[in-house]
């Protein structure tokens, strides 16, 4: 039930579509009907290292890029519930069965930087869509080049080689987990975390991001 608060937000900062930014009238969520139409059925899947399989709600372009960078470097961190829900339809198509899920975390110092963690956001969006746990598992101990500035694979995979590690092996232990991202470009952070993950004990580790660039 809406709050008195909740009503006077929303009515100084009516809903916008995430991607096109138009006004959401009251049946809309998250996307507008013109934009579901036309990029709600961009669900990529991935085939990574150390990952069973990897799927995105969106390819990483036009719209979806324009709005996944407003989320990562603007603050616009109500994008995250947008996502979730695609992103979760992708998962839930693919037939991917998790125990648990987790996310790829920034270093303390980009989280200072930046004050949120956009992966955290997403995974505990997903997790509450799909009703499923969802805790922190890995940390990453060496903050690194950002991935967007080094435009060799090879060269991203040392980027974050050593730079995650899982504190917790027990939580992990015969575990189905799905590693959570906001973006997949070359698939090095997200291959290199699962690789902690079944070092650690992980039974399976499957992978989903907000939007995939191939």
């Amino acid at each position: 039930m809406k709050t008195l608060l909740d009503r006077f937000l929303h009515l100084l900062y009516p809903p916008r579509c995430a991607f096109c930014r138009r006004l959401l009238n009251k049946r809309e969520e998250g996307l507008c009907r013109f934009c579901v139409e036309k990029y709600g059925h961009d669900g990529q899947r991935r085939e990574l290292e150390n990952v069973e399989i990897c799927v995105a709600a969106f390819q990483y372009e036009g719209p979806a890029r324009d709005s996944i960078l407003r989320y990562k470097f603007r603050g616009i961190t109500a994008y995250g519930a947008a996502y979730a829900r695609f992103l979760a339809k992708e998962l839930d198509e693919s037939g991917i069965s998790c125990d648990i899920i987790t996310w790829v975390p920034v270093s303390r110092r980009r989280l200072r930087e930046r004050g949120y963690d956009q992966a955290r956001i997403l995974a505990e969006e997903t997790a509450e869509t799909l009703g499923l746990p969802c805790m922190k598992l890995l940390e990453k101990k060496i903050h690194t080049r950002a991935q967007s500035s080094i435009p060799n694979a090879e060269e991203r995979r040392k980027n974050v080689k050593g730079a995650y590690v899982c504190p917790s092996p027990a939580l992990v232990k015969g575990r189905r987990i799905l590693l959570i991202d906001d973006i997949v470009t070359s698939g090095a952070t997200l291959s290199e975390c699962a690789a902690m993950l079944k070092k650690a004990g992980a039974a399976a580790v499957f992978a989903g991001a907000a939007a995939s660039r191939n």
